[in-house]
C-alpha cells in the first residue's frame, strides 16, 4: 500500500512529537500481523527489529540485503496506521556517500524515523573508528534534510552490544552523533540507573532510547524517572514468541507430546484480532 504524503507527514510529526517530553514504549513487531495486534493495545508508535525479521526469512540477523530491508519496511509501514522507525543496521553501504543513498531509499518507504548503528559486523574489528561513524551519520542527516527533514534520525553506539562496554567512550560517540544531527540517542545494552542516568545527562536536551530486551528490575516508571522519552525491546517479542515455538517444537519432536500447546492463543481469539 502507498501512503499519500500528507498521511505520511502526519505520521512523522505525530512521531517527533512524542520525544517532546515524558516517556513513552515503542515496541517492535517483525511482520505485518504482530504490527497489527501491537497497534490494537494502543502503542503508539513501532519500531521494526532487524533480528525478528531475519529470522522470519530463516536467516541470522545482519545477513539480509538492502532490497530486502527495504521492501519489509514498505511492508510494515502499510499494516498500520502507526509511525514506524525503521531499524536500518548500519546503512547498508560501505561508504557516507552509500550511506546517503540508503537512507533516501528508506525515508520513501515511509517510516517515521530511522537508525545507524556504528556496528561493523566484523567479530575482529566490531566497532568502526568514530571519525567514520560521524561521517556516515552526517551523510543520513543529509539524505533527510534534502527529503525535507522530517524523519527522525538515530544516532547508535554499539559499545555494549559488541563486547565493549565501556561507558566513557560510548557516551562520547553519543555526543558527537548528536553534534553529526542526530534527533535521538541510542546506546544497547545499558542496563543500570548509572549508566542509564550518565548517558542521558550526556546528551541533554536530545531524547534517549533504551533498549530493554529481557526481564529487568526496572519499570517503566523507573525509566521514565531517569529521564529517559522511549524504550524498544529490539528482537524480545520475536525471541519469545520464538521460545513458545521452539519449546513446542521440540516437546513434540522428542516426546512425542502436546503439551506445548496448552499456553497457545486460540484461532478464535487470533482471527479477532484481524477481524475489521
Amino acid at each position: 500500500m502507498t501512503l499519500s504524503p500528507s498521511t505520511v507527514a502526519a505520521r512523522r510529526q505525530a512521531f517527533k512529537q512524542l520525544h517532546q517530553s515524558g516517556c513513552f514504549v515503542i515496541p517492535n513487531p517483525w511482520d505485518a500481523g504482530s504490527a497489527r495486534y501491537l497497534q490494537g493495545l494502543g502503542f503508539q508508535a513501532l519500531a521494526t527489529t532487524s533480528a525478528g525479521f531475519a529470522w522470519s526469512m530463516g536467516q541470522p540477523d545482519g545477513h539480509l540485503d538492502r532490497e530486502t530491508m527495504l521492501a519489509h519496511l514498505r511492508m510494515m509501514v502499510g499494516a498500520t496506521d502507526l509511525p514506524v522507525n525503521a531499524d536500518f543496521e548500519s546503512g547498508f553501504a560501505a561508504d557516507a556517500q552509500g550511506v546517503t543513498e540508503s537512507v533516501r531509499l528508506a525515508i520513501e518507504t515511509g517510516v517515521a524515523g530511522l537508525s545507524i548503528e556504528d556496528a561493523t559486523g566484523d567479530p575482529t574489528h566490531p566497532i568502526r573508528p568514530l571519525d567514520e561513524a560521524v561521517a556516515r551519520l552526517r551523510a543520513a542527516r543529509r539524505a533527510i534534510d534534502a527529503a525535507g527533514g522530517d524523519t527522525l534520525l538515530v544516532g547508535r553506539a554499539e559499545n555494549f552490544f559488541v563486547g565493549r562496554p565501556d561507558l566513557d567512550d560510548t557516551i562520547q560517540r553519543l555526543k558527537a552523533y548528536a553534534e553529526a544531527g542526530a534527533d535521538c540517542l541510542y546506546a544497547p545494552g545499558i542496563r543500570t540507573r548509572e549508566e542509564i542516568a550518565a548517558v542521558v545527562a550526556a546528551v541533554a536536551p536530545k531524547p534517549v532510547n533504551l533498549l530493554v530486551g529481557s526481564a529487568s528490575p526496572l519499570t517503566l516508571a523507573d525509566i521514565a524517572a531517569l529521564g529517559v522519552r522511549r524504550v524498544s525491546v529490539g528482537g524480545a517479542l520475536a525471541r519469545a514468541a520464538w521460545g513458545g515455538f521452539m519449546r513446542a517444537a521440540k516437546t513434540l519432536a522428542e516426546d512425542g507430546r502436546f503439551d506445548g500447546f496448552a499456553d497457545a492463543a486460540s484461532g478464535q481469539a487470533i482471527n479477532a484480532v484481524f477481524s475489521g
